[in-house]
């Protein structure tokens, strides 16, 4: 059996040419060489709207400060309860911490270069006043009072139980949390 061979050439190029005129695109059927995909005759566009650009997100210190303050509560008081139903340090949640309140800095305030150093800044006060509650929460459990009744009446005993019981676990978590803030806004922003 052999088969049987096409006979040379485009057998689709000669009816195409038959029908057209010379010097015509059997493609183009706009009329006066408009581009078909550009605008439509009345100025719509033919494929709907689109929606307007987003405006550049200016930087607003000021709105990034105070957003990051209040993560900073937030988080500090959040890490202290987590720290006082466990009873011991956690170095991920430091991490989560910073991350926090420089993700509430970068977002709100944009990318100010004052924003990730202020964002460190409060992730340090943030992890300690946490671990304060923490140490608050355990003390109170124990002794069987309240730990807001510790926090503002034994604020002394407090501070003086975190300094006897820091060690350089204390001091990691610190920095872990500081530059978890620090880059946060800084991708944030971004």
């Amino acid at each position: 059996m052999s088969q049987p061979v096409p006979p040379p050439g485009n057998p689709f190029a000669q009816d195409a040419a038959a029908q057209q005129p010379a010097g015509q695109n059997p493609y183009a059927q706009n009329p006066a060489g408009q581009n078909p995909y550009g605008q439509a005759p009345d100025g719509q566009n033919p494929f709907g709207a689109y929606p307007p650009a987003p405006e550049p997100r200016r930087a607003n210190v000021g709105l990034g400060i105070v957003a990051a303050v209040v993560a900073a509560l937030v988080t500090a008081g959040i890490y202290g309860a987590v720290m006082g139903g466990i009873e011991r340090e956690i170095g991920w949640a430091a991490i989560g911490v910073g991350f926090v309140i420089g993700l509430a800095a970068g977002k709100v305030g944009g990318s100010n270069p004052v924003l990730p150093v202020v964002s460190a800044v409060l992730s340090l006060g943030a992890v300690y006043v946490g671990q304060l509650v923490g140490i608050a929460i355990v003390v109170a459990k124990e002794l069987n009072v309240s730990a807001t009744d510790i926090v503002f009446q034994e604020f002394g005993l407090l501070t003086q139980a975190w300094s006897e019981g820091k060690d350089a676990m204390t001091f990691l978590f610190l920095a872990i949390a500081a530059f978890a803030a620090f880059s946060g806004a800084k991708k944030a922003a971004a």
